[in-house]
């Protein structure tokens, strides 16, 4: 019969399409409700420290993104500097290229050349050469009868000594000339060499100068990626950075409405204790008020002491005396954002089954009588530092 008038009223507060569903499904929850620890309930106080950690927390995150945003500044920097010393070393090393190339061209045009007058040289040897060898066939194809002929045709000494002097510088000059195209085309063979000596430092230059380009492009490559991808993280620390701000404007709003409403609520404490409050006697309890209480008292108390549980009811009857809260046991636990198991919908799941041990009815019984052990405090939460009250179990009464 209690169960079924406070389904009744919990219909009354607009309760009943959220009682029925929990109702139809109860059965299959049982077992995994039977392992649910009950605990207390958050009040506005406990939802503004949660608040004002998760705003630290949010801070903390802030303050280290911001470092770690610096510290990828600072690389993206230095490695914006390296690229430009990179870029810098890429120049020289063109330029240097660029030179090497350039005097490459020219020693293969002066090879070219040499190798021209080399050939000229050997040409002109070899000519030299020709006609050394028919001037000596001339010579010595002319019969000895006539050089003597010559010599003693001769009208005077002088004429004798002019013919031989004659022949004799013929072969002198042959021999001059033909030592002289050797050592030219020596010398031009020496001046070959060395040129080609020079064109092979000069093409190992080059292919140093190469690597080294090659080498240097890799570096501003890779420092490129790496100042992008820093880019990247740089973007995605700012992105973050801003929606942490954002999230910690939003938590300080909430805490600037949080707090309104707990200065609010100390208001209404302070005003319950100064208000009207009835007696118990004169209070008159609606049937299935016991089956309501003592399974609210389940759900904030369920895993305190039993002087824990009789406080928690004691505060729902003292809000039923004051003038300041309703004045039924239903009004007080169903009045809007005041008990969590109401709004979480773990009081109806408990109501459905009936949770409500024998020590939680005791002290429903206990605090429906009159019995309080809180004195006139109006709210409960679990104890956060700089909350005064009176603490029993895991909760601070105020």
């Amino acid at each position: 019969m209690m169960k079924g008038w406070v389904v009744d009223k919990v219909k009354a507060c607009k309760k009943t399409a959220l009682i029925l569903t929990i109702t139809l499904f109860a059965k299959s929850f049982v077992s995994a409700f039977d392992v649910m620890e009950v605990h207390a309930t958050s009040s506005t106080q406990q939802q503004i420290q949660e608040e004002e950690n998760e705003k630290a927390e949010l801070e903390n995150r802030l303050d280290e993104t911001q470092n770690q945003l610096d510290g990828l500044k600072g690389e993206s920097s230095s490695l914006k500097k390296e690229l430009a010393d990179l870029k810098e070393q890429l120049n020289q090393v063109a330029g240097r290229l660029e030179e090497l190339e350039r005097q490459i061209a020219e020693k293969e045009q002066e090879i070219l050349d040499t190798q021209a007058a080399l050939e000229e040289a050997k040409e002109t040897e070899s000519w030299q050469f020709e006609c050394m060898v028919a001037r000596a066939r001339t010579m010595y194809e002319m019969r000895e009868d006539n050089h003597i002929n010559a010599l003693l045709g001769a009208g005077n000494f002088s004429e004798v000594l002019n013919a031989a002097d004659y022949y004799s510088r013929i072969a002198k000059y042959d021999q001059e000339k033909m030592e002289e195209y050797q050592e030219n085309k020596r010398l031009i063979e020496d001046h070959e060499a060395k040129l080609q000596a020079e064109y092979a430092e000069l093409e190992n230059l080059k292919t140093q100068a190469e690597a080294e380009k090659s080498k240097v492009s890799g570096l501003i490559s890779r420092t490129s990626n790496s100042i992008s991808q820093y880019a990247d993280q740089i973007s995605e620390a700012e992105r973050q950075a801003l929606a942490y701000e954002q999230e910690i404007k939003e938590k300080e709003e909430n805490l600037e409405a949080l707090r309104k409403q707990y200065e609010e609520e100390l208001a209404r404490s302070r005003a319950a204790a100064n208000a009207a409050w009835r007696d118990i006697s004169e209070v008159s309890f609606d049937e299935g008020d016991r089956y309501l209480l003592a399974n609210l008292i389940y759900c904030e108390a369920g895993g305190e002491p039993y002087d824990g549980k009789v406080a928690v009811g004691s505060v729902v009857i003292n809000r039923v005396l004051s003038s300041q809260y309703p004045d039924s046991v239903l009004g007080v636990i169903y009045q809007n954002k005041q008990f969590s198991p109401v709004a979480s919908g773990r009081l109806d799941l408990a109501l459905s089954v009936g949770r409500a041990t024998a020590d939680c009815y005791r002290a429903a019984d206990e605090a429906m009588s009159g019995i309080t052990n809180v004195g006139n405090c109006v709210y409960f939460r679990t104890p956060i530092e700089g909350l005064e009250g009176i603490q029993i179990g895991g909760h601070i009464f105020y």
